[in-house]
Formats: structure tokens, sequence, C-alpha cells
């Protein structure tokens, strides 16, 4: 059994889906590799279903102009954006783009594992059948099947968007980040990470560009991005030219604590 303290202090419910486990793939990073908290996961989604996600978000008719926190304001975005979370017709979709961002998030923790234990001090049990506090060396050393539940427990898919941003006028060019207060619920404020798959490429610019690392993300078909959701990694979205841009875009959230640790 999984246990919490809390180190600090203490959406609909949603789960990342788990249909098989992969044997575990090699994620030491080079040497020289930057560290930070910037990933790219090249062809997480393969191009067919890069490409199919497109088809069906350029055949529905449920698109609406982009939003920021404070509403539409295409000055800021300018965008067509599909939730298609909650969507019946969807749910392929989004079972597919969970798991392939699953995969990716269980090596971007074993590269930054006090991204799962900084925030909180978990327990773990060991062969022994006593708990056991869940260290960097733990987390990394767990096979994918072991790691999963952990990982389950404590974080969860926030809800997915599909964005379009038209040729030489759309982006995200506002510097901003994804935690913020908003509602009663503090939803905004459970993200932890957030997460991007480019779903096509072909156009010049329009990469995710980071203020403060000074890297700029080039689009690259079935790519995925994960990066913190905090103001450390303020970002935006440049104008793609000579062609449409295409992602799929959320974030991995912490379960609330009345969920984690029960009660209020």
């Amino acid at each position: 059994m999984l246990r919490f303290r809390n180190v600090d202090s203490a959406c609909e419910d949603a789960a990342f889906p788990i249909h098989s486990v992969e044997p575990r793939m090699t994620d030491a990073p080079p040497q020289d590799a930057l560290n930070d908290f910037i990933e790219v996961y090249p062809q997480a989604l393969d191009r067919a279903t890069c490409a199919a996600l497109l088809q069906r978000f350029d055949a529905s008719r449920d698109a609406v102009p982009g939003r920021v926190g404070g509403g539409v304001l295409p000055e800021l975005k300018d965008s067509r954006d599909l939730t298609i979370s909650g969507r019946e017709d969807w749910r392929d979709a989004e079972s597919q783009l969970n798991q392939a961002v699953f995969k990716g998030l269980l090596r971007y923790l074993r590269r930054y594992p006090h991204t799962l234990i900084a925030p909180l001090m978990l327990e773990v049990p060991g062969s022994d059948g006593k708990g056991h506090r869940l260290t960097a060396e733990r987390l990394t050393a767990m096979d994918d099947a072991t790691l999963s539940p952990v990982v389950q427990t404590v974080l969860r898919p926030g809800a997915i968007n599909l964005q379009r941003y038209t040729a030489d006028r759309g982006g995200y060019p506002y510097w901003h980040c994804e935690l913020f207060p908003r509602d009663a619920n503090a939803e905004t404020l459970h993200r932890h990470l957030l997460w991007t798959i480019y779903l096509n490429d072909g156009f010049e610019q329009g990469e995710t560009e980071f203020l403060y690392q000074q890297r700029k993300i080039a689009p690259r078909v079935g790519d995925l991005l994960i990066a913190p959701a905090a103001f450390t990694h303020t970002h935006r979205g440049n104008r793609p030219k000579g062609g449409d841009k295409y992602i799929a875009t959320s974030w991995i959230l912490f379960q609330r604590a009345e969920r984690l640790y029960g009660g209020g």
C-alpha cells in the first residue's frame, strides 16, 4: 500500500489508461545533456495516428476560438481549440494520447525523480513487507509495472485540447505559464507538468519557446514535449509560417488532497 505524508502543507476524476506495460526503456541521459527540465521524446505518436487526429479535428464542427485564463483574447492567443476529453466520440483518441503521454512521463520521472517525491513523502512496500521511503534511487530502479501504480496514485491527466494555429496569423505570442488561481476548486493550481504532442510539421517557425531557458522546441510530427507548469518555465507558441500548426496539449495534475489523504 502506498502511503503519503505531507512535507510542507496539505476536475473531474481521471486516470491514465494503462492497457499493457512495455519493458522499461533505457533513459540514462548523455553526460552533457541539459538539466533544464524540458524534455522532448521523439515519435511518441506515429505519423499515421497524428495525421488521423488532424483530419478528425478539421472535420469537426465543435472547434471554438482559443481561450486564455481571461477569456477569448486573440491578441494573446489566436487559435481554434477542441476539448476532446469527456466526448464519447473522441474517447479513443483521448486514450491514445494519454497512453503516449504516460510512457513519456515514466521516462521523465526517472530523469527527474524529485518531480514526484519532493512534493510528497511517499512510502512503498519493500520485499520485507515493510514500508520504505521512496527515494530517488528506489524510483529510478523501479520497472514500469512497479512504478506505474505509484504514479497513477499521485498524478492524473488533465483535459486534452486539440489546437490549430493558422499559418502566418495564429499563435500564442503571450509569455505565460500554466499555473494560476482561477476558481474555487483550484484545479489550475494542481497542474504540475505541461505536455504537448506536435501533430504536424512542414512549416517554418511555430516553435514552443521557453523564456528563461532560452530554448526553442521545433515542432516535429509525433514528438512529445514535457516541462514544468510553473513560472520558471514561462513560454509562448510562436507563429507558424507557411503552414498551419496542429497540436494536442494538456497538463499532468496532482490528485486532489481529499483523494490522496482522505477527507478534507
